[in-house]
């Protein structure tokens, strides 16, 4: 799989918190082995021959109650890859499930950062719902594939929520599940491939979904790294973690019943607890040892890790556990692999009790240590034991059986050495990174390079990485002369410049993609219809939701469409020209008040709208921050392109906004009357050439697909005493 310039992927992982270093695994709920994941992903994607760059994209945290480095624009984790942090939504640190508003912002900042890698990504990674949406936005608008990896699901979530007696309402308000499900609907939508590290996942928990589709899924189980877990030593020594762990226990020398994981409740750490508190004969043959992630302040911390942990303190009073157990406050990500080898030094054993385990990245850590495994028979578990065969499967509700199955594990010595020789093999061959790299980087090089007649499956947009862009009005400025036409879209083909195009219309984007197609046009880059109202891009037609957002401030259609009721003059046009952001109408200059009229008599009834007059007959109300002229603007923001170098033609009034400015203006000479005020403007080009030859004749005006040439405004006063715009 070889490409002159090698392969550019953007993974995106956006909550917790993401570093290169020390990872807080288990600080929160959404600090898990999901982050430790993704970093190691990019760093092993990074390492591979045919991989120039990985970029890990996730939320920018400014906020003094985390560390600094997560407030860093670009951390460098290896030769290649790279964490990038965006601004999404406030800077404070976030859960996960209040950052839904703020999801598109995002998209938008990675489109950005895009640009300044001057480079489009051969493919997007989603990494859970969150990024699975952000992720279908962005494969959509850079037209790349996407890939999906849902790490745990939204429906399996509910569904083990309500079976453990949580009720409906409170699921909805705690975990926004409804909105976590339609992500992981519309990610499962988009995808072309879909990575699921067990068979039960996908063959399961994924077939609860509508959009479950078998051809797009591919089982590739998660790597590890073999050099920082393995097996214990003669000469590993004392490592930190001991001394913390010996202030709990009496006698440090027993067999220890090793867990790690966050504190939440799908960990299910309260019923291991009750099984070791229930089972005396396990007390006295060995120590449990709970690494339930950081804390500093209980009372402090989010409600369920609250509950997870004071439920857990709770337990060792009841149970008497003084002694027996320890649940250290503090550790480092470094001490987790010291952790593994002391309880196989031990003779102990690894218990993963969670209620639902899609992933199970802590049990192939522990078999790469040598560490016997106890696991809950669910997803994740289910695969590594049959490639490791290094352990039990449990029921994770059954705490009685869960305490005798421990006990057996530890205290039968060969079964014991059995099953830690087969977890070191089974690891080395089944889970190293170097492995689920190869097969990921196989199926991605299958689906991108195969091929359907001679047409390339994904046409990668350009807009991130054009440095100039051409938006044209449709009507009477692209189209009329068909050899004008065919002159502008040769030239635009062969220009030696990267160039962008995009077309700006009152017409519906049916209507649009209909007389494109008439006319041969090639659907655009950008489509901008209904008089601005309605942003769309390449021949996928993604909607851009962000403006759609921007554009709804102070919208109130019904009540708009009421005031204009009782104005003379005017006749709403048919209903299919009608959109959910412009209200259209047919306006008889002879019998309607005059525009100013109209818009002073919405401002009355505050109302906040814009009124839009064009070709002496069409009146269009559209919302106050909707035009054709403010979605060049939007779109120059949102795609890092200044608006200098945007070159816009047209030939009416509701060209206008979009012709002054910055931007590099062309009105053709079979021009509306309304734009001659314009004239005099040293950025509006008044050609002589009509239609696309006016077109032409603008390009030769500002040298656009050359060095572009960007007159500047002067002011002359004119001999009346009034100001003109010259051209300089």
């Amino acid at each position: 799989m070889s490409d002159k310039q090698g392969l550019y992927i953007i993974l995106v992982s956006v909550h917790g918190l993401i570093r290169g270093h020390n990872l807080e695994l288990g600080r929160d709920a959404d600090t898990g082995g999901q982050t430790l994941y993704v970093v190691e992903l990019a760093r092993a994607l990074a390492e591979h021959p045919d991989v120039d760059r990985v970029d890990l994209v996730t939320r920018q945290v400014i906020d003094a109650k985390v560390d600094s480095c997560y407030a860093q624009w670009e951390e460098e984790i290896a030769p290649g890859a790279y964490i990038v942090r965006v601004p999404c939504g406030p800077r404070r640190y976030l859960r996960k499930e209040v950052l839904w508003p703020y999801l598109d912002s995002f998209a938008d900042a990675v489109l950005q950062h895009v640009r300044r890698v001057g480079r489009v990504p051969d493919w997007v990674h989603g990494h859970y719902a969150d990024a699975g949406y952000v992720g279908a936005r962005l494969a959509g608008l850079l037209r790349v594939p996407l890939v999906f990896t849902g790490h745990s699901l939204g429906r399996v979530k509910r569904q083990r929520l309500l079976d453990s007696g949580m009720k409906a309402e409170n699921i909805e308000a705690q975990f926004n599940i409804s909105q976590r499900i339609e992500a992981e609907e519309l990610a499962l939508d988009s995808a072309s491939l879909v990575v699921g590290s067990t068979n039960q996942e996908v063959e399961e928990q994924y077939r609860l979904y509508d959009n479950h589709v078998m051809d797009r899924m591919q089982v590739i189980p998660p790597g590890t790294n073999l050099e920082k877990f393995r097996p214990p030593r003669d000469d590993d020594g004392s490592p930190p973690i001991q001394a913390e762990l010996e202030r709990f226990l009496h006698n440090s020398d027993k067999p220890m019943i090793l867990a790690v994981s966050r504190a939440d409740e799908r960990k299910n750490i309260a019923t291991l607890i009750q099984a070791y508190g229930e089972n005396k004969a396990l007390q006295e043959a060995a120590n449990l040892v709970v690494v339930a992630g950081n804390r500093d302040d209980i009372t402090a911390m989010d409600r369920g890790a609250r509950n997870v942990l004071t439920t857990m303190l709770l337990q060792v009073d009841k149970y008497d556990l003084y002694g027996k157990m320890a649940y250290p406050k503090h550790h480092k990500s470094e001490d987790v692999p010291d952790l593994y080898r002391m309880a196989a030094a031990s003779g102990g054993v690894f218990v993963n009790p969670a209620l639902t385990e899609p992933f199970g990245l802590t049990l192939i850590e522990a078999a790469a240590s040598g560490l016997p495994v106890v696991a809950t028979e669910d997803g994740g578990p289910r695969d590594i034991q049959k490639n490791c065969q290094n352990g039990f499967l449990i029921d994770p509700l059954d705490a009685n059986a869960m305490g005798e199955t421990i006990l057996s594990a530890i205290t039968d010595k060969k079964r014991w050495q059995q099953w830690s020789e087969n977890g070191l093999r089974g690891a080395r061959e089944n889970y190293a990174w170097q492995s689920h790299v190869g097969a990921y980087l196989d199926k991605m090089s299958r689906l991108i390079y195969e091929k359907q007649g001679s047409a390339v499956l994904f046409d990668r947009s350009q807009l991130p990485v054009v440095d100039r862009i051409l938006v044209s009005d449709i009507d009477n400025t692209l189209i009329g002369d068909e050899a004008g036409l065919e002159k502008l879209l040769a030239r635009l083909k062969t220009a030696e410049v990267s160039v962008g195009f995009g077309i700006a219309t009152g017409r519906r984007i049916e209507s649009t993609l209909e007389v494109l197609e008439e006319w041969g046009v090639p659907v655009p880059d950008i489509l901008i219809t209904s008089v601005g109202s309605e942003i769309r891009y390449g021949p996928n037609l993604i909607e851009d939701k962000g403006w759609a957002k921007h554009i709804n401030f102070r919208w109130k259609r019904a009540a708009i469409e009421e005031a204009m009721s009782t104005i003379p003059g005017l006749k709403l046009q048919s209903d299919v020209v009608q959109r959910r952001f412009k209200i259209s109408y047919y306006y008889d200059p002879e019998k309607a008040p005059g525009i100013r009229e109209i818009k002073r008599h919405l401002r009355k009834l505050d109302l906040h709208a814009k009124v839009i007059y064009s070709h002496g007959k069409y009146l269009d109300i559209l919302p106050i921050r909707a035009s054709k002229g403010l979605a060049i603007r939007y779109l120059s923001i949102k795609w890092g392109l200044p608006l200098e170098w945007f070159l816009v033609a047209g030939d009416s009034g509701n060209d206008e906004e979009m012709l002054t400015g910055n931007t590099l203006g062309v009105v053709v000479a079979n021009h509306s009357e309304e734009l001659e005020k314009l004239k005099g403007r040293s950025r509006v080009y008044f050609a002589k050439g009509e239609y696309a030859n006016g077109i032409l004749e603008g390009i030769d005006h500002y040298d656009f697909l050359g060095n572009i040439r960007n007159p500047e405004q002067e002011l002359k006063e004119d001999t009346d005493g009034e100001f003109v715009f010259s051209a300089s």
